[in-house]
């Protein structure tokens, strides 16, 4: 592929115009965040022109540079595109009298929601929602999820048509196919509905995005009649709502990165007052589900770093009455938990692999899941009925595409329900999945998995993806990617880096991988590179880092530490003005942020320590790689300024020539997650890989 030189379109040349910014400091680019962002969240259009002459250049520079690729980049759709079933359909989940599924169209950018009666194979499928239909017109069009009234009558459903994460509910009537008058604005599109079906819970989120208030609405009125059942006040917490496995009790919950606190009211009881379970701690998390007479608790009290579960009364829940029932394990993380009518489902984590334990709560016996791939991915659907014996899980790995399985508790039997179908092929064989460990500085051992084609010569020459993520506790499965096999077939070795920061390797990898401990998730993440070369996978100068939204952060730390260790870097929707968003109390996700980065505008040392690894704080004159960075303009959870501003920064500091890539694509009409279409996003995919290719100089 040619090489970029003397370009004929220029990469836009944002002013230098300092101002003070919310860390204190003078900030050349500051003025690139719009003065009312909280409007362009919701309307785009809004964007004051000189910020949008920015952007729009941006993107023309980057349509300029990747132009030499666009009959690569249709190559790279249609391959990607041919291992997707088009016409595919969910395995139905039932529920009461019916069955629920979705399914797609040939060429359909969105699903059909349908239902069925149950054990009728001549039934005559009922659609609930043609969702292509409904799309057509919008640039994004965001479905938050349905929720179905306990008579099946009534559907509700949540929709988002600008990216921005704010959605509106309506409400369908199944029988006549049309929407009530009843509309809900500015929710998370969650809903919970009481017994009778005469009310809906649901959640609001305020100007700043925050989801703070839980209201009652009754079918039949106005949203403004609405009554508000609860108020969070603390701008650190989200506010969520749910209803129990049994169907017999609404939970509140309130929580940030480390410490919650719920509610709960009888589900047939709409009316009455929400009762808090245990008062918030600092650094105690707690979920409830309900069997019988009492509430299971997951929990890390009583410093069960790991968690355990607990058991109480529900008819006195009070926490002086909680008894320990499964202990606590270190090293074996409790990441999950549901409950049936005869049985309790938990996912562990163990060295980075997980299992699901069965529990009979009768006997106590348990049964245990597991597989014999050196790392692979598990998916907990928990049981399909609350009264019925049989569950469901998903598995895959690096090489085997995903299989969903029905497997009956009281018998052990399982069940292949679906695999996933690759229509070109594929064959699991020719690929290869390894573990190895990297040796962090401070002598952690840290697991990296790979996947490589069968065949290739591990001389380490070959060009290699290095994936990271390293925040909020978030594990990276080690799933299988359809996707993935364009990069794959053309020889490249694919790695996973198992990080601080998350919590592969129990939660204690998490808390050392935050706060004051943040930079051993950059250390890890270089000695995994590190490791991969040592190893015979790749060379120096030959890996492309890639990270998303946190995982950004880390792809702006590591090429200010280690810009020679890779050819180039994929920072999609990048958090990198650390210390100015995270001083900035007015946004929506900076207080609850403190629990996570620390809290600068009360600490010296935090802000001193958050300067000193904060990306766009540590740009350099220095000759970066080549970077495609991304961002969406609608996006709530990491601004659209902060990839803006690091780019202009990284324009007048790199030392690079013009042959060395450095391009900034925003989705005018999307958030933080892309465009909403499966086919549209699958166009960013392949521009994304073009990128990837042209870097290494690879077809």
């Amino acid at each position: 592929m040619n090489k970029v030189l003397s370009p004929v379109v220029l990469p836009p040349v944002a002013k230098i115009s300092p101002m003070k910014s919310p860390s204190g400091k003078m900030d050349d680019y500051e003025w690139l965040r719009s003065e009312k962002w909280q409007e362009v969240m919701k309307d785009p259009s809004v964007l004051e022109p000189e910020i949008r002459s920015i952007i729009e250049g941006e993107n023309a520079y980057t349509d300029y540079v990747l132009g030499d690729t666009k009959d690569l980049q249709k190559t790279l759709f249609q391959e990607i595109k041919g291992r997707i079933k088009e016409d595919d359909q969910s395995l139905p989940m039932p529920d009461g009298i019916y069955e629920y599924y979705s399914r797609f169209e040939i060429g359909g950018e969105y699903p059909i929601s349908c239902r069925k009666l149950r054990d009728d194979a001549q039934e005559k499928e009922q659609i609930l929602f043609h969702f292509n239909d409904m799309g057509k017109g919008y640039e994004y069009f965001g479905i938050g999820g349905i929720s179905r009234s306990h008579s099946h009558n009534i559907l509700a459903y949540g929709l988002d048509v600008t990216g921005s994460e704010y959605y509106t509910i309506r409400f369908r009537d199944t029988d006549s196919d049309a929407d009530l008058d009843d509309v809900l604005e500015n929710t998370t599109a969650e809903v919970v509905w009481s017994s009778d079906d005469g009310y809906v819970f649901y959640v609001t989120l305020d100007e700043s995005h925050r989801s703070n208030k839980v209201w009652r609405h009754k079918m039949g009125t106005k949203q403004a009649d609405d009554v508000l059942v609860y108020e969070e006040l603390d701008t650190g917490f989200f506010v969520g709502i749910s209803m129990s496995e049994s169907e017999k009790y609404i939970f509140i919950d309130a929580h940030d990165h480390i410490s919650s606190e719920t509610y709960f009211i009888e589900a047939n009881a709409p009316l009455g007052e929400f009762t808090c379970v245990a008062t918030r701690v600092p650094n105690v998390e707690y979920d409830l589900s309900h069997y019988g007479d009492y509430f299971y608790i997951s929990t890390n009290k009583d410093n069960a770093i790991d968690f355990k579960i607990m058991r109480v009364k529900t008819a006195n829940c009070v926490v002086e009455y909680w008894e320990d029932y499964i202990a606590h394990c270190d090293g074996i993380l409790q990441s999950g938990m549901s409950v049936s009518a005869k049985y309790m489902l938990r996912m562990e984590k163990e060295n980075a692999l997980p299992r699901i334990v069965i529990r009979d709560m009768e006997t106590e016996l348990e049964k245990t899941i597991s597989f014999d791939e050196e790392a692979y991915s598990l998916g907990l659907s928990g049981a399909l009925e609350f009264e019925e014996s049989i569950m469901r899980f998903s598995y895959s790995s690096p090489t085997t595409q995903n299989e969903v399985y029905d497997y009956d508790m009281a018998t052990g039997e399982r069940t292949l329900r679906k695999r996933q179908i690759i229509p070109c092929g594929h064959e699991p064989s020719a690929y290869e999945t390894k573990r190895i460990y990297a040796t962090s500085p401070d002598g952690v051992s840290v697991p990296v998995t790979i996947v490589y084609k069968k065949g290739i010569v591990l001389d380490g020459k070959n060009p290699c993806i290095l994936y990271g993520y390293g925040s909020y506790g978030h594990s990276m499965p080690a799933a299988f990617s359809s996707t993935r096999l364009s990069l794959l077939d053309r020889g490249f070795v694919y790695a996973t880096a198992h990080i601080r920061g998350g919590m592969d390797c129990g939660y204690n990898w998490y808390n050392t991988g935050k706060m004051m401990s943040k930079k051993n998730t950059f250390l890890d993440f270089i000695a995994c590179g590190e490791a991969l070369i040592e190893s015979g996978y790749t060379r120096t100068g030959n890996i492309t880092a890639i990270g998303g939204s946190a995982g950004g952060m880390l792809m702006g730390a590591i090429v200010n530490l280690r810009p020679d260790m890779f050819k180039s870097i994929l920072a999609m929707v990048p958090f990198v003005d650390v210390l100015n968003t995270i001083c900035d109390a007015t946004l929506p996700l900076t207080p609850p942020e403190w629990n996570e980065w620390g809290n600068p505008l009360e600490s010296k040392e935090v802000y001193k320590y958050m300067e000193s690894y904060s990306p766009y704080d540590n740009v350099v004159k220095t000759a970066y790689p080549h970077m495609y960075v991304q961002a969406g303009l609608a996006d709530p959870r990491v601004t659209y300024w902060e990839p803006a501003k690091w780019v202009s920064k990284l324009r007048v500091h790199k030392t690079n020539t013009d042959e060395t890539m450095l391009v900034l694509r925003t989705q005018m009409g999307a958030g933080h997650g892309g465009a909403s279409g499966r086919f549209d996003s699958l166009k960013e995919t392949a521009e994304e890989f073009a990128f990837i290719l042209k870097a290494h100089d690879c077809t």
